[in-house]
């Protein structure tokens, strides 16, 4: 056996030099002096806050997007040894000693450094030459704003970085699948595009943009292999499959692989914890948890429960009563009962509490064995602390006349009857005869007397009813609304007969069974439903654009000011650049409007491979820059320059696409071809130049004079500061 090796055992490697050097290059303008400034440079006052979250384990939830980005931000503070104490309550506040500033940044800065490389071999898998190529990347290169994006502890260049990597892996994938190439490593690219188009997504929502882009173009070869007459049904199913499973399931898998992680660090009660449901907070350690891990699981007559509405958002309210009564009549004339007010208060409150009582007994207790609450059961609810009923009548609602009054019934011996049961319609049951859960149950209360349902009707009480939320009773609610559906939150079997010794056992806390966690899934679909659906109110920023004037630059961004010299950081991009990648988006849609109607004419102007070329590339860079664009016009935030920023790196590969067209198959005398060589070569030493001339305000240093900056202000409409000294 040993003879047959034969020695010495050669290993031969071939280096792209080039694509080294560039690498190299895009190294040092992202990674040099990223610990400068050691201050909280813009939105690091925003991620930084979740950073330390993770540090602590504390629960949080950002409607911004997925975690993946948070926690690579985190990785790199767990590297460094953050502990999480720092108050990121201010852009510019000074990092104290405990803040690793280099590891905080270093991981975007990387990200960022490493699309350089990504883009030369973009333009490569897309069937440009290296020349393209090197053209292409040095634009990247020498992007103000993409290097500034990638100097702080931000997360657009970790989206671009993943958006980048899931384009090259799928075309590395089609182009050797193409050429017949049919080793492991063939399918090895397609699952890592998959994989890269999952942690785009996980980054940012904006990431699955591209996706379905990728998606589409993956379809379109997919419908061409099927087309292949050539390939047996059995070849083109398992084709299909293999497809299917990197590029749809494989990402899913990942992207709920992202929230399990995510889900099992922030393990701890958090800042974030009353958005969610009574369930999702009992199986986070603290907060509620300690209250509610020894709650009886099984609502029985004579339980002391707290009703929390479902929908309440984004704080928690709980059914309450206090010992003041509707006013005798409201600032419209119109009278009402004057029964005791019914609200729902959004805070732990001893006056949340209620007993609930058997129509049919007196007591106030738990009976032994305990009698539990069952799906269409009749209740009547006792407000613990003043011990009136839960009542409805055909009386107009304080604030919402056409939905009837809720009151603590008082017995004013004027002709009006108490109506005070209720019965108990469990929404998510598994039975119909399931029992009344602690936590878990969503119940609707329906009135027996008026078939109206217990709910928030979505408006607060004036001043007289202490601004807090109206509860009413509707009859013509139908179907299930979250505003009508309540679940017990807090819960302890009553023992005590007597209304002092209730009112003490109240105030004391509950402790008696045992807790039950949800499982992932429940709290991942809950999680993602809040985040598609919470809103947050957002004031107009100071330092907000609208897309169309991101095309021409006309805003900027101050990321940070030095607290008393000119050195300033801003978000600027290298305006050769940004105006060189319009002209070639202009001149790619003319060239492919032209070519179009050519060949409809049956006109060829350039060969089928050439187009075919043409087309890829413009399905890739084009298709790119309109989907991370295009879209923005269309959603209801504030935005922010930064997220032009991917549209903007798709859009400079399409100038060198074009350019490239322009050299190759349009100026076809050697007079035009250099004359655009000369055109090129000047052009690339004027993003140079706009590069080096921008770059106080893309690192922060060396400080500017106030003359220097004056002369940098090149738009009246960019924000920059000038201390005259």
């Amino acid at each position: 056996m040993l003879e047959s090796i034969k020695l010495p055992v050669m290993v031969k490697a071939e280096v792209n030099l080039v694509l080294v050097a560039l690498t190299l290059m895009g190294l040092v303008t992202r990674l040099c002096g990223i610990h400068f400034p050691k201050a909280v440079v813009f939105d690091e006052v925003y991620y930084g806050q979740f950073v330390s979250l993770y540090m602590k384990q504390l629960f949080f939830i950002d409607e911004s997007g997925p975690p993946l980005g948070h926690m690579i931000l985190a990785l790199g503070a767990y590297l460094g040894g953050f502990d999480g104490n720092f108050v990121w309550d201010r852009i510019g506040a000074e990092y104290t000693s405990n803040v690793p500033v280099w590891s905080l940044r270093v991981i975007p800065a990387l990200a960022g450094a490493l699309c350089v490389p990504l883009g030369y071999q973009v333009m490569v898998e897309l069937r440009y030459s290296h020349l393209t190529a090197v053209g292409a990347t040095l634009l990247l290169l020498l992007e103000n704003a993409l290097i500034v994006q990638s100097r702080f502890m931000l997360l657009e260049s970790l989206l671009i970085f993943f958006l980048l990597a899931a384009v090259l892996f799928y075309l590395r994938f089609h182009n050797a699948y193409s050429s017949g190439e049919r080793s492991l490593t063939l399918w090895v690219w397609l699952l890592m595009s998959g994989v890269s188009c999952a942690c785009a997504v996980g980054v940012k929502y904006t990431g699955v943009l591209t996706y379905m882009l990728l998606l589409g173009i993956a379809v379109f070869h997919t419908w061409q292999l099927i087309g292949n007459q050539t390939l047996s049904n059995a070849l083109v199913m398992v084709q299909v499959t293999v497809r299917s499973f990197a590029l749809l399931i494989l990402p899913v898998l990942y992207y709920f692989g992202f929230f399990y992680v995510h889900l099992s660090l922030l393990c701890r009660s958090g800042p974030h914890d009353p958005m969610m449901s009574s369930a999702f907070q009992a199986s986070l350690e603290g907060g509620l948890s300690r209250i509610t891990q020894w709650q009886p699981l099984e609502v029985a007559y004579g339980s002391q429960v707290t009703l929390r509405s479902v929908s309440s958002k984004p704080v928690p309210c709980w059914l309450h009563s206090h010992r003041v009564n509707y006013p005798i009549r409201y600032e419209d004339g119109r009278g009402s009962s004057h029964q005791q007010q019914i609200t729902c208060y959004p805070f732990k409150d001893v006056n949340n509490w209620w007993v609930i009582k058997d129509p049919g007994r007196q007591e106030l207790i738990v009976s032994s064995p305990p009698q539990t609450v069952k799906h269409g059961d009749i209740i009547q609810l006792v407000h613990g602390m003043t011990s009136r009923f839960l009542n409805t009548h055909d009386v107009a609602a304080p604030v919402s006349p056409h939905l009837q009054e809720v009151s603590g019934y008082i017995d004013f011996n004027v002709s009006m009857p108490s109506q005070n049961l209720w019965k108990v319609e469990i929404l998510n049951r598994e039975s119909e005869r399931a029992v009344w859960k602690t936590i878990y149950s969503e119940v609707q209360l329906v009135h027996v007397n008026t078939s109206a349902v217990l709910k928030l009707s979505g408006a607060s009480l004036p001043d007289w009813g202490f601004r807090q939320l109206e509860v009413v009773g509707d009859k013509l609610s139908k179907g299930y609304q979250q505003r009508w559906a309540w679940n017990v939150e807090e819960h302890r079997y009553g023992r005590s007969l007597e209304q002092k010794e209730r009112e003490q056992e109240l105030h004391s806390p509950t402790h008696i069974d045992i807790s039950h966690n949800l499982t992932f899934i429940d709290k991942f679909l809950e999680v993602q439903l809040k985040m598609l659906t919470m809103k947050i109110e957002e004031t107009e920023h100071k330092y907000s654009s609208s897309p169309l004037e991101w095309v021409t630059m006309d805003t900027n961004i101050v990321y940070w000011l030095h607290p008393s010299s000119n050195a300033q950081i801003h978000l600027i991009g290298n305006i050769v650049t940004w105006t060189f990648a319009n002209l070639g988006l202009a001149l790619f849609s003319l060239l492919f409007i032209w070519y179009l109607l050519r060949r409809r004419r049956n006109i060829h102007d350039i060969p089928e491979e050439t187009w075919h070329q043409f087309v890829q590339a413009g399905a890739v860079c084009a298709g790119g820059w309109v989907v991370n664009y295009l879209p923005f016009f269309m959603m209801e935030k504030t935005l922010f320059l930064y997220h032009y920023l991917p549209a903007l790196t798709f859009k400079i590969l399409l100038l060198s696409v074009v350019i490239e067209h322009l050299h190759v198959h349009i100026f076809r005398s050697s007079l035009q071809r250099r004359s655009l060589e000369g055109v090129l070569l000047a052009g690339l030493v004027l993003v140079y130049v706009c590069y080096h001339t921008l770059s106080p305000f893309t690192y922060g240093y060396p400080e500017l004079s106030s003359e220097d900056i004056s002369f940098l202000r090149w738009r009246e409409s960019w924000d920059i500061l000038i201390r005259q000294h």
